[in-house]
Order: C-alpha cells, then structure tokens, then sequence
C-alpha cells in the first residue's frame, strides 16, 4: 500500500473521531431538540461545534468512499477503526467523559483485531474465469467431421 493510501485511511479515522467529538461538544451546548420542531434543528447546526463537526463528517465521507474505490470494504473498515480508539482517547481527555474498563478493553480489543486485518491484502481478487475453447463455442454440428 502506497503512503497517499495510508494517508486517505487516516483521513478517515481522524475525520470521523474528531468530527463525532465536535457534533457531540456542540449538541451538549446546543441541548435538547426536538424532530418535531424543525427551528431547533437549524439552530444546532449553526453551532460552531456542530459546524465544524459536520464538515469533518463530510471529509470523512469523502475519504470512505476513496477508500472504498481502491479497497475491499472488509480491509477499510477494520483499517479505519482506530478511529474508536482515537475517539475514546478524545473522549475521556477532551469531553471528560467516564471511561469504564470494559470500554478499554474494547478498546484494546478493536486494536489487536485491526493487527489481523492489516496482514491481509486491501483488496481480493477473484480468480480468472477460464475462456472456453473455440471449439466449444461452435455449434455441435459445425464441430462433426464429414
């Protein structure tokens, strides 16, 4: 894999944690809304947490699907889950929020798992479908000898 790959990929797992942590910053200012009262949901996106966190959700989108056009979905995804990891970290050290052990262990768990995954090729190829023969191709009547 090439480093503007490693790149994208990264892109993806920073984009998607630091955006969820902004969104998540932002609707803790911004505080309850309704679905039913469509004034509130506009109000929370010109948040300046919930801004800039959308815009992150939007680089990360953009990277995903990047990263799908050169790789299977069952490489991305694990690569990309060291965003739960980062995400966690921003969590307890920039949200404060209580971390349990459990969530650690997941969190321990997620990266030994990511370590399998990056062993195996980004992307399977299928094996090459054999090409008839030409005379299997004729029909049975051209194929008798006079």
């Amino acid at each position: 894999m090439t480093f503007r790959k490693y790149l994208v990929l990264a892109g993806v797992s920073l984009c998607a944690s630091i955006g969820d942590s902004l969104l998540s910053r932002g609707m803790k200012q911004v505080g309850n809304i309704s679905l039913s009262h469509f004034s509130d949901l506009i109000l929370a996106v010109l948040n300046p947490s919930v801004a800039l966190g959308i815009l992150l959700l939007l680089g990360f989108f953009a990277s995903y699907m990047t990263a799908l056009s050169w790789a299977d979905l069952t490489y991305v995804l694990p690569a990309t889950s060291l965003g739960y990891v980062l995400l966690t970290l921003i969590a307890k050290f920039y949200l404060h929020e209580a971390v349990t052990a459990s969530r650690w262990l997941g969190v321990l768990m997620i990266s030994a798992g990511v370590g399998f995954v990056t062993r195996g090729p980004a992307l399977t190829q299928s094996p090459p479908t054999p090409q008839p023969n030409q005379a299997e191709c004729q029909p049975a009547a051209a194929r008798r000898q006079p």
